[in-house]
């Protein structure tokens, strides 16, 4: 596992569970809670805190509900970013740039991180700060930690969260998030607000919700302490020559110079050479070989230690690009373009198993393990074994 991985992004890409694979808590909520109370005071928690946040609580069985929920539909490059890199988005994020430029410019200098990557993770987290989430984050927690999915994680995380109240940075009450936890303006989770969140506008309180200085100064620690390198940008978007045959090396896991990529016939996307700076790089190719490919550098992998998720990273990449120039991608969408649903997915798991083809334990979830599987099959029946799940490709498959 990623050492450094922002918190709220493995709860987000983490499995889901049918309820009935999981075991119930055998303890009453009244008597747990009792428990819970000690465990807390043991931990250092006021009593006040304890009693202005626990008093009265119950358990919400929303929050439940959306730990279980499983996804209808695997979202592929294109709903992914059409959703978030929209024009909406864009001109919002231009005119936030100007009106913060001198704060931005003092989280710049301070840790390294440009202003438009800022910008770009704010409004892909709550669309600029309109909306943070308005789940009260101490009972959710507590609903987590008393249900047995992931107890233990959750209560460290409702351990940090009474702390973060009994500092005195914000009352329980106005602790609103998400249903996982994740609160403020860049949802950050507890334990990553304790580590990383700055008092930028020094008045004695960490406020992630209100204070932009705060939120901002906050964001460019946590990027830099997740080893954002100062001077380097996300990645590009490449040109693949039109014999390009090495598929394989389109992953994450492989690494190469850019001098090796323009070797195997790698242009920029409008044709020109490759820069000649020594930087390492992956090439991804998220939407298979008729669609955008891209080579991405160290700083894509920080923003993935942000959210574990390519897309995610992808479009704060491009949401970056698109602040503060002009940056179309040479690709246009496909018109039919379909999502994959749950259901067809794990039957193309399924059938890909039945053919020799290992994907796991069919899921429903397109994973690196079915992409490489569907590129081994691809490669036997003489396709471009781009392991992209189209159309006709899972067609092809199951018929």
């Amino acid at each position: 596992m990623k050492q450094l991985i922002l918190l709220f992004g493995l709860i987000l890409s983490a499995p889901v569970f049918s309820a009935d694979s999981i075991p119930q808590n055998p303890t009453p909520f009244s008597q747990w809670l009792e428990a819970l109370k000690g465990d807390l005071k043991s931990a250092g928690i006021s009593d006040t805190t304890i009693a202005k946040a626990l008093n009265n609580i119950e358990l919400n069985p929303k929050v439940i509900e959306y730990d279980r929920r499983q996804p209808e539909f695997n979202q592929t490059f294109w709903s992914y970013t059409d959703k978030r890199v929209n024009d909406f988005r864009i001109e919002l994020g231009r005119e936030k740039l100007k009106e913060h430029r001198t704060l931005l410019n003092q989280a710049t200098q301070t840790y390294g991180i440009p202003q438009r990557f800022l910008v770009s993770f704010w409004g892909l987290e709550t669309n600029f700060g309109r909306y943070t989430g308005k789940m009260p984050i101490i009972q959710s927690l507590v609903t987590l930690s008393y249900d047995m999915r992931r107890s233990e994680f959750f209560k460290k995380e409702l351990i940090k969260a009474l702390q973060i109240i009994d500092q005195g940075h914000i009352d329980a009450e106005d602790m609103l998030g998400s249903w996982a936890g994740a609160m403020g303006q860049t949802q950050f989770m507890p334990s990553t607000f304790q580590q990383y969140a700055i008092d930028g506008d020094g008045d004695g309180k960490i406020n992630l919700w209100q204070s932009l200085p705060d939120v901002m100064i906050s964001s460019g620690n946590f990027l830099n302490q997740l080893g954002w390198t100062r001077g380097e940008t996300w990645g590009r978007e490449v040109k693949l020559p039109t014999n390009f045959d090495q598929w394989e090396l389109a992953t994450l896991k492989h690494k190469g110079s850019l001098a090796e990529w323009s070797q195997l016939g790698l242009t920029q996307a409008n044709g020109s050479p490759l820069p000649s700076a020594d930087i390492s790089a992956s090439l991804l190719i998220p939407a298979g070989h008729t669609g955008p490919a891209f080579l991405v550098y160290p700083n894509f992998r920080v923003i993935m230690k942000w959210n574990y998720s390519t897309n995610y990273a992808l479009a704060v990449g491009l949401l970056a690009d698109q602040l503060a120039y002009k940056a179309e991608l040479s690709v246009d969408k496909p018109k039919n373009e379909v999502a994959i649903s749950v259901e067809t997915a794990k039957a193309l798991q399924e059938k890909l198993n039945s053919l020799g083809f290992d994907t796991g334990t069919p899921d429903g979830i397109i994973g690196s393990m079915t992409r490489k599987a569907l590129s081994q099959w691809q490669k036997s029946q003489g396709l471009i074994p781009d392991g992209h799940p189209s159309a006709e490709v899972i067609q092809r498959v199951l018929n």
